[in-house]
C-alpha cells in the first residue's frame, strides 16, 4: 500500500516506494509550484494519466545523463554544423509543453493533462521549469522541457516535427548545462533512445547522494538564455 498524500502532507521517504510498480511512492497532494519544487528536491516526480489521481514515483534504479559523457553522433554534429536552425531557451515554454502532450503514433492518450500542463506553466513562471526550443523557418520544430533546482536539471519531456529537431535542442541543453556546471540531468526512465546519448542507470541511493548536493546550489537566473558560441 502506499499513502495518500493530504495537501500538507511531507512525502514518504523514497526508500518506502514499491517495487512494483518500480517507484510508486505516494498519491494525493496536488501540482502547486511549492509541492513541485519538494518532490525534485527529493528524487521525486508527478506521473499519471487523465481520471486518476496524482501519482508521486521515485524509480530504482534511475536513468541519468551525466553532461560531460554525452554522446554526440557524428551525423548529429554534421546536422548542427548546417547551422539551417536557432535554438533559443524560455520563449515558447506552454507551446512546447502543448506538442509534447500531443498524442504520438501508436500511443493512446497522454500523461501530460490540462492540469500538468497549468502546474509547469506556473513553475516556469517561477523561474523552475524551462524549455529549449528549435526553430527552422520560423517554425517550432522540436524542443523540450524540465525543471531546473541548483545545479541539477528532470528532463520530463521532449517532441520532433522535424528530424533531428528534438536532438538539436537536446545537444544544446547539455552544453550549456555543462557550461554552468551542472553535473546531473534526470531522464527518470529507462529509455534506448536516452541511452544512445550516453543515458545510463545508477541505483537510486546513488542518484539520491548526488542530488542532496546538487540541490543546495544557488539557481541560475530565473529566465534562461543560451550561449552562441555553444557549437562554435
Amino acid at each position: 500500500m502506499i499513502p495518500w498524500l493530504g495537501v500538507h502532507d511531507p512525502f514518504p521517504p523514497v526508500e518506502h516506494a514499491l517495487a512494483e510498480p518500480n517507484g510508486l511512492l505516494a498519491a494525493g497532494a496536488d501540482l502547486a509550484v511549492a509541492r513541485l519544487v519538494a518532490a525534485y528536491r527529493n528524487g521525486i516526480f508527478p506521473w499519471y494519466s487523465e481520471g486518476q489521481p496524482v501519482l508521486w514515483w521515485s524509480p530504482d534504479p534511475r536513468m541519468v545523463l551525466l553532461p560531460h559523457e554525452f554522446k554526440l553522433s557524428r551525423s548529429l554534429s554534421k546536422r548542427i554544423a548546417r547551422r539551417d536552425y536557432e535554438v533559443w531557451a524560455d520563449s515558447a515554454f506552454d507551446a512546447v509543453i502543448r506538442r509534447c502532450a500531443a498524442p504520438r503514433p501508436g500511443q493512446e492518450g497522454t500523461w501530460i493533462t490540462e492540469d500538468m500542463i497549468a502546474a509547469y506553466n506556473a513553475l516556469h513562471r517561477a523561474g523552475h521549469a524551462h524549455c529549449v526550443e528549435t526553430w527552422i523557418g520560423g517554425t517550432l520544430a522540436g524542443g523540450l522541457y524540465g525543471v531546473a533546482i541548483g545545479r541539477m536539471f528532470y528532463g520530463e519531456s521532449m517532441f520532433t516535427e522535424v528530424s533531428d529537431a528534438s536532438k538539436i535542442a537536446l545537444a544544446h541543453l547539455v552544453r550549456q548545462l555543462e557550461r554552468w556546471s551542472f553535473d546531473m540531468i534526470d531522464c527518470q526512465m529507462t529509455t534506448a533512445h536516452l541511452a544512445r546519448f550516453g543515458a545510463c542507470e545508477i541505483p537510486r541511493g546513488e542518484f539520491m547522494r548526488k542530488l542532496s548536493t546538487l540541490v543546495n546550489y544557488p539557481d541560475t537566473a530565473s529566465k534562461w538564455r543560451l550561449d552562441d558560441d555553444l557549437f562554435d
